[in-house]
Protein backbone atom coordinates (compact mmCIF):
# COMPACT_ATOMS: atom_id res chain seq x y z
CA UNK A 1 0.00 0.00 0.00
CA UNK A 2 1.52 3.59 -0.82
CA UNK A 3 2.41 5.37 2.33
CA UNK A 4 1.37 9.06 2.81
CA UNK A 5 1.94 11.84 5.25
CA UNK A 6 -0.47 14.84 6.68
CA UNK A 7 0.60 18.06 5.45
CA UNK A 8 -1.74 20.36 7.92
CA UNK A 9 -0.75 21.17 11.41
CA UNK A 10 -3.67 20.17 14.21
CA UNK A 11 -5.20 23.59 15.73
CA UNK A 12 -4.68 23.40 19.83
CA UNK A 13 -8.45 22.21 20.44
CA UNK A 14 -7.86 18.56 17.91
CA UNK A 15 -5.00 17.92 20.02
CA UNK A 16 -6.91 16.68 23.22
CA UNK A 17 -9.34 13.96 21.56
CA UNK A 18 -5.82 12.49 19.93
CA UNK A 19 -4.74 12.20 23.53
CA UNK A 20 -7.56 10.56 24.73
CA UNK A 21 -8.95 8.58 22.42
CA UNK A 22 -5.75 7.18 20.39
CA UNK A 23 -5.36 4.35 22.98
CA UNK A 24 -8.68 2.81 21.84
CA UNK A 25 -9.22 0.96 18.77
CA UNK A 26 -12.69 2.57 18.30
CA UNK A 27 -14.07 6.48 19.26
CA UNK A 28 -16.58 8.57 18.23
CA UNK A 29 -16.14 12.41 17.87
CA UNK A 30 -19.00 13.88 18.62
CA UNK A 31 -17.80 17.61 17.57
CA UNK A 32 -20.05 20.72 16.63
CA UNK A 33 -20.05 21.22 12.79
CA UNK A 34 -17.04 23.21 11.99
CA UNK A 35 -14.62 22.08 14.18
CA UNK A 36 -12.63 20.09 12.02
CA UNK A 37 -13.68 16.24 12.81
CA UNK A 38 -12.34 15.29 9.28
CA UNK A 39 -8.87 16.20 9.89
CA UNK A 40 -8.98 14.47 13.66
CA UNK A 41 -9.64 11.26 11.84
CA UNK A 42 -7.44 11.93 9.42
CA UNK A 43 -4.69 12.49 12.07
CA UNK A 44 -5.86 9.02 13.92
CA UNK A 45 -5.81 7.68 10.52
CA UNK A 46 -1.71 8.58 10.24
CA UNK A 47 -0.81 7.81 13.65
CA UNK A 48 -2.04 3.89 12.90
CA UNK A 49 -0.76 4.08 9.31
CA UNK A 50 1.83 1.25 10.48
CA UNK A 51 -1.49 -1.15 11.78
CA UNK A 52 -3.72 -0.62 9.29
CA UNK A 53 -4.08 -1.98 5.44
CA UNK A 54 -6.67 0.73 4.57
CA UNK A 55 -9.27 3.51 5.56
CA UNK A 56 -13.18 2.96 4.39
CA UNK A 57 -14.74 6.04 4.93
CA UNK A 58 -18.53 5.84 4.85
CA UNK A 59 -20.11 9.18 4.53
CA UNK A 60 -23.69 11.10 3.12
CA UNK A 61 -23.32 10.19 -0.95
CA UNK A 62 -23.29 14.16 -1.07
CA UNK A 63 -20.56 14.45 0.76
CA UNK A 64 -18.10 11.74 -1.33
CA UNK A 65 -16.47 14.06 -3.28
CA UNK A 66 -15.87 16.59 -0.34
CA UNK A 67 -14.01 13.99 1.58
CA UNK A 68 -12.20 13.33 -1.71
CA UNK A 69 -10.66 16.74 -1.76
CA UNK A 70 -10.84 17.25 2.47
CA UNK A 71 -8.15 14.23 1.91
CA UNK A 72 -5.75 15.80 -0.88
CA UNK A 73 -6.12 19.05 1.06
CA UNK A 74 -4.72 17.39 4.57
CA UNK A 75 -2.17 14.89 2.96
CA UNK A 76 0.58 14.38 0.41
CA UNK A 77 -1.49 11.92 -1.56
CA UNK A 78 -1.39 11.11 -5.20
CA UNK A 79 -3.39 11.23 -7.79
CA UNK A 80 -5.21 7.62 -7.52
CA UNK A 81 -4.81 7.40 -3.76
CA UNK A 82 -8.39 7.73 -3.05
CA UNK A 83 -10.92 5.54 -4.72
CA UNK A 84 -14.54 6.86 -4.49
CA UNK A 85 -17.12 4.28 -4.67
CA UNK A 86 -19.77 4.98 -7.72
CA UNK A 87 -23.20 3.04 -7.73
CA UNK A 88 -21.63 0.71 -10.98
CA UNK A 89 -18.74 -0.87 -8.74
CA UNK A 90 -18.51 -4.48 -8.04
CA UNK A 91 -15.63 -6.79 -6.57
CA UNK A 92 -15.28 -8.56 -10.50
CA UNK A 93 -13.81 -5.23 -11.96
CA UNK A 94 -10.46 -4.33 -12.61
CA UNK A 95 -10.42 -1.01 -12.88
CA UNK A 96 -11.77 -1.29 -8.45
CA UNK A 97 -7.93 -1.21 -6.79
CA UNK A 98 -6.90 -2.88 -3.91
CA UNK A 99 -4.01 -1.19 -2.93
CA UNK A 100 -5.46 2.18 -2.62
CA UNK A 101 -5.35 3.66 0.80
CA UNK A 102 -8.21 5.31 1.31
CA UNK A 103 -11.96 4.35 -0.20
CA UNK A 104 -14.82 6.43 0.02
CA UNK A 105 -18.34 5.19 0.28
CA UNK A 106 -21.61 6.63 0.26
CA UNK A 107 -23.96 5.08 3.42
CA UNK A 108 -27.04 5.40 1.17
CA UNK A 109 -25.49 2.70 -1.05
CA UNK A 110 -25.05 0.32 1.38
CA UNK A 111 -28.77 -0.08 1.42
CA UNK A 112 -29.75 0.47 -2.14
CA UNK A 113 -26.88 -1.14 -3.88
CA UNK A 114 -25.71 -5.02 -2.95
CA UNK A 115 -22.52 -4.51 -5.49
CA UNK A 116 -21.66 -1.92 -3.35
CA UNK A 117 -21.96 -3.74 -0.45
CA UNK A 118 -20.11 -6.79 -1.95
CA UNK A 119 -17.18 -4.47 -3.07
CA UNK A 120 -16.89 -3.21 0.78
CA UNK A 121 -16.78 -6.78 2.41
CA UNK A 122 -14.05 -7.61 0.05
CA UNK A 123 -12.35 -4.69 1.03
CA UNK A 124 -12.82 -4.31 5.10
CA UNK A 125 -10.21 -6.91 7.13
CA UNK A 126 -9.29 -7.04 10.91
CA UNK A 127 -6.73 -4.97 9.70
CA UNK A 128 -9.19 -1.95 8.12
CA UNK A 129 -9.83 1.45 9.67
CA UNK A 130 -13.64 2.11 9.12
CA UNK A 131 -15.13 5.70 9.58
CA UNK A 132 -18.69 6.72 9.40
CA UNK A 133 -18.85 10.57 9.15
CA UNK A 134 -22.59 11.95 9.92
CA UNK A 135 -23.11 8.74 11.74
CA UNK A 136 -26.40 9.94 12.51
CA UNK A 137 -27.02 8.75 9.25
CA UNK A 138 -26.74 4.84 10.70
CA UNK A 139 -28.76 6.06 14.41
CA UNK A 140 -31.90 3.97 13.14
CA UNK A 141 -31.12 0.33 14.18
CA UNK A 142 -33.67 -1.22 12.06
CA UNK A 143 -32.48 0.68 8.77
CA UNK A 144 -30.48 -2.17 5.91
CA UNK A 145 -27.75 0.18 5.71
CA UNK A 146 -27.50 0.55 9.25
CA UNK A 147 -27.20 -3.31 9.85
CA UNK A 148 -25.04 -3.60 7.04
CA UNK A 149 -22.50 -1.29 7.84
CA UNK A 150 -22.50 -2.66 11.32
CA UNK A 151 -22.05 -6.31 10.75
CA UNK A 152 -18.90 -5.37 7.82
CA UNK A 153 -17.31 -3.46 10.32
CA UNK A 154 -17.57 -6.18 13.10
CA UNK A 155 -14.30 -7.79 11.75
CA UNK A 156 -12.27 -4.27 11.37
CA UNK A 157 -10.44 -3.81 14.53
CA UNK A 158 -10.38 -0.13 14.13
CA UNK A 159 -14.14 1.56 14.22
CA UNK A 160 -14.63 5.65 14.39
CA UNK A 161 -17.87 7.69 14.04
CA UNK A 162 -18.26 11.35 13.30
CA UNK A 163 -20.93 13.64 13.89
CA UNK A 164 -22.24 17.01 15.86
CA UNK A 165 -25.35 15.99 16.32
CA UNK A 166 -25.51 11.97 17.95
CA UNK A 167 -28.54 12.61 19.59
CA UNK A 168 -30.92 14.61 16.99
CA UNK A 169 -34.14 12.95 18.41
CA UNK A 170 -33.14 11.87 21.62
CA UNK A 171 -31.11 8.93 23.80
CA UNK A 172 -32.62 6.45 21.29
CA UNK A 173 -30.13 7.85 18.78
CA UNK A 174 -26.90 6.40 20.72
CA UNK A 175 -27.87 2.71 20.83
CA UNK A 176 -27.24 2.04 16.76
CA UNK A 177 -24.01 4.55 16.67
CA UNK A 178 -22.13 2.97 19.97
CA UNK A 179 -23.38 -0.29 18.79
CA UNK A 180 -21.68 0.46 15.88
CA UNK A 181 -18.64 1.19 17.38
CA UNK A 182 -18.77 -2.03 20.07
CA UNK A 183 -21.93 -3.86 21.70
CA UNK A 184 -19.20 -3.67 24.74
CA UNK A 185 -19.62 0.22 25.19
CA UNK A 186 -23.60 -0.03 26.34
CA UNK A 187 -23.38 -3.61 26.52
CA UNK A 188 -26.66 -4.32 25.06
CA UNK A 189 -26.72 -6.50 21.83
CA UNK A 190 -30.07 -5.65 20.47
CA UNK A 191 -32.41 -1.96 21.03
CA UNK A 192 -35.05 -4.21 22.79
CA UNK A 193 -32.82 -4.86 25.77
CA UNK A 194 -31.69 -1.27 25.95
CA UNK A 195 -35.50 0.45 25.52
CA UNK A 196 -36.20 -1.90 28.34
CA UNK A 197 -33.97 0.05 30.50
CA UNK A 198 -33.81 3.62 29.21
CA UNK A 199 -36.48 4.39 27.43
CA UNK A 200 -40.55 4.97 28.52
CA UNK A 201 -43.49 4.49 26.09
CA UNK A 202 -46.68 6.13 25.88
CA UNK A 203 -49.58 3.76 26.56
CA UNK A 204 -51.66 5.87 24.50
CA UNK A 205 -49.11 5.98 21.03
CA UNK A 206 -47.66 3.10 20.13
CA UNK A 207 -43.88 3.55 19.08
CA UNK A 208 -43.88 7.44 20.71
CA UNK A 209 -41.41 7.67 23.07
CA UNK A 210 -42.83 9.87 26.12
CA UNK A 211 -39.43 9.39 28.94
CA UNK A 212 -35.80 8.96 28.84
CA UNK A 213 -34.25 7.04 32.21
CA UNK A 214 -30.85 6.45 33.62
CA UNK A 215 -29.26 8.88 30.99
CA UNK A 216 -26.36 9.25 33.54
CA UNK A 217 -25.43 5.92 33.27
CA UNK A 218 -25.25 5.90 29.90
CA UNK A 219 -23.01 9.62 29.58
CA UNK A 220 -20.57 7.25 32.26
CA UNK A 221 -20.33 4.63 29.85
CA UNK A 222 -19.79 6.49 26.54
CA UNK A 223 -17.33 9.15 28.06
CA UNK A 224 -14.03 6.65 27.44
CA UNK A 225 -14.82 6.12 23.96
CA UNK A 226 -16.00 9.84 23.11
CA UNK A 227 -14.71 13.20 22.77
CA UNK A 228 -17.40 16.38 22.91
CA UNK A 229 -16.93 19.92 21.76
CA UNK A 230 -18.37 23.29 20.75
CA UNK A 231 -16.91 25.43 18.84
CA UNK A 232 -17.11 27.91 22.00
CA UNK A 233 -15.15 25.19 23.98
CA UNK A 234 -12.50 25.25 20.88
CA UNK A 235 -11.72 28.87 21.22
CA UNK A 236 -12.05 29.35 17.18
CA UNK A 237 -13.29 32.61 17.94
CA UNK A 238 -15.07 32.36 14.58
CA UNK A 239 -16.62 35.85 13.44
CA UNK A 240 -20.46 36.24 15.47
CA UNK A 241 -23.55 35.54 12.99
CA UNK A 242 -25.91 37.99 12.05
CA UNK A 243 -29.48 37.40 11.22
CA UNK A 244 -32.00 39.36 9.46
CA UNK A 245 -35.55 38.52 8.42
CA UNK A 246 -38.12 39.64 5.50
CA UNK A 247 -41.71 39.38 5.77
CA UNK A 248 -44.32 39.05 2.71
CA UNK A 249 -47.90 38.82 2.65
CA UNK A 250 -49.97 35.79 0.75
CA UNK A 251 -52.29 37.17 -1.71
CA UNK A 252 -55.87 36.11 -2.26
CA UNK A 253 -55.39 32.80 -3.72
CA UNK A 254 -52.93 31.53 -1.35
CA UNK A 255 -55.16 32.86 1.85
CA UNK A 256 -58.03 30.73 0.24
CA UNK A 257 -56.13 27.50 -0.71
CA UNK A 258 -54.31 27.84 3.02
CA UNK A 259 -57.83 28.02 4.66
CA UNK A 260 -59.39 25.34 2.36
CA UNK A 261 -55.98 23.10 3.16
CA UNK A 262 -57.10 23.57 7.33
CA UNK A 263 -60.45 22.29 6.40
CA UNK A 264 -59.83 19.23 4.42
CA UNK A 265 -56.82 17.94 6.48
CA UNK A 266 -58.53 18.44 9.90
CA UNK A 267 -62.15 17.25 8.73
CA UNK A 268 -60.26 13.89 6.84
CA UNK A 269 -57.86 13.04 10.41
CA UNK A 270 -59.45 10.57 12.53
CA UNK A 271 -60.33 10.96 15.74
CA UNK A 272 -57.06 11.30 17.44
CA UNK A 273 -55.92 14.63 16.65
CA UNK A 274 -52.51 14.34 18.35
CA UNK A 275 -51.10 12.35 15.85
CA UNK A 276 -48.02 13.60 14.52
CA UNK A 277 -48.53 12.25 11.02
CA UNK A 278 -51.80 14.55 10.80
CA UNK A 279 -49.83 17.60 11.91
CA UNK A 280 -46.60 16.97 9.40
CA UNK A 281 -49.45 16.54 6.89
CA UNK A 282 -50.69 19.41 7.90
CA UNK A 283 -47.61 21.91 8.15
CA UNK A 284 -46.50 20.65 4.73
CA UNK A 285 -49.42 21.09 2.73
CA UNK A 286 -49.66 25.14 4.71
CA UNK A 287 -45.86 25.77 3.89
CA UNK A 288 -46.03 24.52 0.09
CA UNK A 289 -49.12 26.96 -0.21
CA UNK A 290 -47.41 29.78 0.95
CA UNK A 291 -44.23 29.05 -1.59
CA UNK A 292 -46.26 29.11 -4.38
CA UNK A 293 -47.97 25.87 -4.75
CA UNK A 294 -49.80 22.29 -3.11
CA UNK A 295 -49.03 18.53 -4.00
CA UNK A 296 -51.72 16.99 -2.12
CA UNK A 297 -53.79 13.35 -2.40
CA UNK A 298 -52.25 13.24 -6.20
CA UNK A 299 -52.73 16.43 -7.54
CA UNK A 300 -50.72 19.74 -8.39
CA UNK A 301 -51.61 23.16 -7.81
CA UNK A 302 -49.84 26.68 -8.11
CA UNK A 303 -50.71 29.97 -6.81
CA UNK A 304 -49.27 33.69 -7.48
CA UNK A 305 -47.13 34.32 -4.45
CA UNK A 306 -44.49 37.24 -3.50
CA UNK A 307 -42.15 34.65 -1.80
CA UNK A 308 -39.77 34.66 -5.50
CA UNK A 309 -40.38 38.20 -5.07
CA UNK A 310 -39.09 38.92 -2.10
CA UNK A 311 -35.98 37.02 -2.68
CA UNK A 312 -35.18 39.14 -5.36
CA UNK A 313 -35.75 42.24 -3.41
CA UNK A 314 -33.51 40.75 -0.45
CA UNK A 315 -30.53 40.45 -3.14
CA UNK A 316 -31.02 43.84 -4.69
CA UNK A 317 -31.29 45.28 -0.80
CA UNK A 318 -27.78 43.58 -0.03
CA UNK A 319 -24.83 46.35 0.95
CA UNK A 320 -23.02 48.34 -1.86
CA UNK A 321 -19.96 46.31 -1.78
CA UNK A 322 -22.21 42.63 -2.02
CA UNK A 323 -22.85 42.98 -5.66
CA UNK A 324 -20.65 40.52 -5.82
CA UNK A 325 -20.35 38.38 -2.88
CA UNK A 326 -21.53 34.48 -3.20
CA UNK A 327 -24.87 33.99 -1.52
CA UNK A 328 -26.31 30.40 -0.87
CA UNK A 329 -30.23 30.53 -1.21
CA UNK A 330 -31.22 27.26 1.22
CA UNK A 331 -34.45 25.98 0.01
CA UNK A 332 -36.94 22.93 1.30
CA UNK A 333 -38.64 22.50 -1.75
CA UNK A 334 -37.25 20.95 -5.51
CA UNK A 335 -39.95 23.23 -7.00
CA UNK A 336 -38.97 26.46 -5.18
CA UNK A 337 -35.00 25.34 -6.11
CA UNK A 338 -36.41 25.31 -10.01
CA UNK A 339 -38.29 28.48 -9.77
CA UNK A 340 -35.71 29.99 -8.55
CA UNK A 341 -33.31 29.09 -10.78
CA UNK A 342 -35.25 30.42 -13.28
CA UNK A 343 -35.94 33.61 -12.27
CA UNK A 344 -31.90 34.38 -10.82
CA UNK A 345 -30.70 33.32 -14.60
CA UNK A 346 -33.41 35.78 -15.97
CA UNK A 347 -32.30 38.43 -13.40
CA UNK A 348 -28.63 37.68 -13.66
CA UNK A 349 -27.05 35.25 -16.18
CA UNK A 350 -27.44 31.46 -16.62
CA UNK A 351 -23.50 31.05 -15.37
CA UNK A 352 -24.49 33.40 -12.49
CA UNK A 353 -26.26 30.39 -10.80
CA UNK A 354 -25.01 26.54 -9.59
CA UNK A 355 -27.56 24.49 -8.27
CA UNK A 356 -27.29 21.59 -5.22
CA UNK A 357 -30.54 19.26 -5.03
CA UNK A 358 -31.94 16.08 -5.63
CA UNK A 359 -32.65 16.32 -8.83
CA UNK A 360 -28.84 15.86 -9.97
CA UNK A 361 -27.21 12.50 -9.25
CA UNK A 362 -24.14 13.06 -7.51
CA UNK A 363 -21.22 13.87 -10.04
CA UNK A 364 -23.62 16.37 -11.55
CA UNK A 365 -23.77 18.23 -8.14
CA UNK A 366 -20.22 17.77 -7.53
CA UNK A 367 -19.91 19.59 -10.99
CA UNK A 368 -22.24 22.38 -10.09
CA UNK A 369 -20.64 22.82 -6.45
CA UNK A 370 -16.86 23.71 -8.28
CA UNK A 371 -18.47 25.70 -10.42
CA UNK A 372 -19.94 27.91 -8.05
CA UNK A 373 -16.58 28.05 -6.05
CA UNK A 374 -14.81 29.02 -9.53
CA UNK A 375 -17.47 31.83 -11.13
CA UNK A 376 -21.40 31.56 -10.04
CA UNK A 377 -22.39 33.73 -7.54
CA UNK A 378 -25.60 31.92 -6.48
CA UNK A 379 -25.77 28.61 -5.03
CA UNK A 380 -29.19 27.05 -4.79
CA UNK A 381 -29.72 24.21 -2.42
CA UNK A 382 -31.94 21.92 -0.61
CA UNK A 383 -30.78 21.46 2.68
CA UNK A 384 -31.59 17.90 2.87
CA UNK A 385 -28.93 17.36 -0.01
CA UNK A 386 -26.65 20.10 0.82
CA UNK A 387 -27.36 20.96 4.40
CA UNK A 388 -24.48 18.06 5.77
CA UNK A 389 -21.23 18.20 5.44
CA UNK A 390 -20.14 20.56 3.20
CA UNK A 391 -17.74 23.48 3.83
CA UNK A 392 -19.49 26.64 2.14
CA UNK A 393 -17.32 29.66 3.91
CA UNK A 394 -16.83 30.90 0.45
CA UNK A 395 -20.06 32.81 0.93
CA UNK A 396 -21.19 35.43 3.49
CA UNK A 397 -24.84 34.94 2.95
CA UNK A 398 -26.93 32.54 3.19
CA UNK A 399 -30.54 32.94 2.04
CA UNK A 400 -33.36 30.85 3.69
CA UNK A 401 -36.02 30.71 1.05
CA UNK A 402 -37.82 28.26 3.35
CA UNK A 403 -37.07 26.33 6.79
CA UNK A 404 -37.06 22.73 7.49
CA UNK A 405 -39.53 21.99 10.60
CA UNK A 406 -36.28 20.96 12.78
CA UNK A 407 -34.20 23.15 13.85
CA UNK A 408 -31.37 20.60 13.89
CA UNK A 409 -31.59 20.70 9.83
CA UNK A 410 -31.53 24.54 10.13
CA UNK A 411 -28.71 24.78 12.20
CA UNK A 412 -26.44 22.25 9.92
CA UNK A 413 -27.05 24.25 7.12
CA UNK A 414 -25.93 27.66 8.74
CA UNK A 415 -22.56 26.00 9.86
CA UNK A 416 -21.76 25.12 6.25
CA UNK A 417 -19.96 28.70 5.94
CA UNK A 418 -19.50 29.02 9.69
CA UNK A 419 -16.20 26.73 10.35
CA UNK A 420 -12.87 27.07 10.93
CA UNK A 421 -11.16 29.31 8.41
CA UNK A 422 -14.21 31.34 8.55
CA UNK A 423 -12.61 35.39 8.93
CA UNK A 424 -15.62 37.13 8.15
CA UNK A 425 -19.10 37.56 9.69
CA UNK A 426 -22.05 35.21 8.10
CA UNK A 427 -25.53 37.07 7.53
CA UNK A 428 -28.13 34.71 7.42
CA UNK A 429 -32.13 36.09 6.20
CA UNK A 430 -35.11 34.53 6.83
CA UNK A 431 -37.63 34.97 4.17
CA UNK A 432 -41.42 34.21 5.96
CA UNK A 433 -44.38 34.57 4.84
CA UNK A 434 -46.76 36.84 7.22
CA UNK A 435 -48.76 33.29 8.41
CA UNK A 436 -49.62 30.74 11.02
CA UNK A 437 -47.51 28.13 10.09
CA UNK A 438 -44.58 30.55 9.26
CA UNK A 439 -44.35 31.85 12.79
CA UNK A 440 -44.62 28.01 14.26
CA UNK A 441 -41.75 27.61 12.71
CA UNK A 442 -40.00 30.66 13.57
CA UNK A 443 -40.95 30.00 17.43
CA UNK A 444 -39.86 26.70 17.55
CA UNK A 445 -36.22 27.49 15.83
CA UNK A 446 -36.29 30.07 18.29
CA UNK A 447 -36.63 27.63 21.21
CA UNK A 448 -34.07 25.48 18.92
CA UNK A 449 -37.05 22.83 19.03
CA UNK A 450 -38.95 20.42 16.21
CA UNK A 451 -41.66 22.71 14.87
CA UNK A 452 -43.90 19.18 14.20
CA UNK A 453 -43.19 18.26 18.02
CA UNK A 454 -43.83 21.34 19.94
CA UNK A 455 -47.27 21.89 18.06
CA UNK A 456 -47.85 18.42 19.07
CA UNK A 457 -47.18 19.07 22.95
CA UNK A 458 -49.17 22.47 22.52
CA UNK A 459 -52.23 21.00 21.28
CA UNK A 460 -52.42 17.81 23.96
CA UNK A 461 -54.82 19.74 25.68
CA UNK A 462 -57.42 18.70 22.63
CA UNK A 463 -58.11 15.14 24.72
CA UNK A 464 -60.67 17.22 26.18
CA UNK A 465 -62.41 19.09 23.73
CA UNK A 466 -65.07 18.00 21.12
CA UNK A 467 -63.71 17.03 17.99
CA UNK A 468 -65.52 19.93 16.68
CA UNK A 469 -63.43 22.43 19.36
CA UNK A 470 -60.28 20.39 18.63
CA UNK A 471 -60.38 21.45 14.90
CA UNK A 472 -61.59 24.93 15.88
CA UNK A 473 -58.49 25.40 18.17
CA UNK A 474 -55.68 24.22 15.49
CA UNK A 475 -57.51 26.07 12.72
CA UNK A 476 -57.10 29.27 14.55
CA UNK A 477 -53.70 27.96 15.93
CA UNK A 478 -52.44 27.90 12.23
Amino acid sequence: MMTWQTTTELYPHQEPPVSKLIRSRVGGLLMEMGTGKTRLAIEFASIRQRKIDRVVWFCPVSLKVTIKHELHKHTDLVQGGVYVFDEGVTTRQRNLPRSVPWYVIGIESMSSSDRTVLAARELITPETFVIVDESSYIKGHRSRRTRRITALAERARYRMILTGTPMSQGVQDLFAQMRFLSPKILGYHSFYSFAANHLEYSDKYPGLIVRAHNTDWLAAKINPYVYQITKEDAGLNLPQKLYDQRYFLLTDEQEAAYEQAKWDILMSCPDDLLDSYVIFQLFTALQQIVSGFERREGVFREYPHRRLETLLDVIQSLPEGATSEKIIVWCKYRYSVRAIAEALTRQYSPDAVALYYGDLNEHERGQELERWRRESRFLVATQATGGHGLTLNEADYSIFYENSFKYADRLQAEDRNHRIGKTRRPTYIDIFGDCGIEDRIAKSHARKGDAVDDFRKKVSRVKDMSKAEAREYIRQAL
